[in-house]
């Protein structure tokens, strides 16, 4: 009797072909904002915010749109999240926001995220992404940060040329009561809240009046004596 044997059946592998998340990750000005688990926050320290547009809308400053998200960030504060300051660039925003903790953080930046993103397209009649990322923080931790952040948000348009002198009309800046010319703020109802932290109300004037003719300094560039003098660290530098 003779006794016949089967090979049975192998499962065969590949390893050829698209994966998903195969591949050399993007670096650069590509690389975006990481998802790893954001640090906690302290209800003390103002946080510098940076959105970035995905690529193919209009101009941010453009008056149309520029309105829309002034209006948003007008009713994005609240008792435990407060937008301090702002400044619209052409495919960005910068903000100080101030809030109670790291749940009011986050809850506060999805809801403005969200709110922004909805009045945007809203005017232009479309669907779809507005942010390109996930918004960048950097907590503001001394009154040094907090004045060089001042300087970075509310004169950012100058850094692109978007002005020349005087105050940036697409930011908070007819608001600020810390010119060093004794600008008197805007009359109009202000599209920010106060600030409740002691750095971002009392701390930075430290360091003395901000002059309206200052700018953050440009990438490789040594501050002259018109500009700010500090460095403003890679991960917050506006790829744009």
């Amino acid at each position: 009797m003779s006794l016949q044997t089967r090979q049975g059946a192998l499962p065969f592998w590949t390893w050829g072909g698209r994966r998903p998340g195969a591949g050399r990750k993007p670096a650069g000005p590509r690389a975006g904002v990481p998802h790893r688990r954001r640090p906690l926050h302290h209800r003390g320290q103002p946080v510098h915010v940076t959105l970035r547009a995905v690529r193919g809308l209009p101009s941010l400053r453009g008056m149309r749109l520029f309105r829309a998200l002034r209006s948003g960030l007008a009713a994005a504060s609240a008792a435990t999240f407060r937008v301090v300051h702002f400044s619209v660039q052409t495919n960005h925003v910068h903000l100080l926001v101030e809030a109670e903790g790291t749940q009011a953080l986050g809850r506060g930046m999805q809801g403005l995220g969200i709110r922004l993103a909805k009045a945007i397209n809203r005017r232009l009649g479309r669907r779809g992404c507005v942010w390109a990322e996930r918004y960048h923080g950097r907590a503001l931790r001394t009154p040094r940060e907090v004045r060089n952040g001042l300087v970075y948000v509310l004169l950012n348009g100058r850094k692109h040329g978007a002005i020349r002198r005087g105050i940036d009309p697409c930011s908070s800046g007819a608001w600020f009561g810390g010119w060093r010319e004794g600008v008197e703020p805007s009359r109009e109802p202000a599209p920010v809240a106060r600030p409740r932290t002691w750095l971002l109300s009392v701390g930075w004037r430290r360091s003395g009046p901000i002059g309206v003719d200052l700018a953050p300094a440009a990438p490789g560039r040594r501050a002259g004596r018109s500009r700010a003098r500090f460095k403003t660290p890679a991960a917050l530098l506006p790829r744009a």
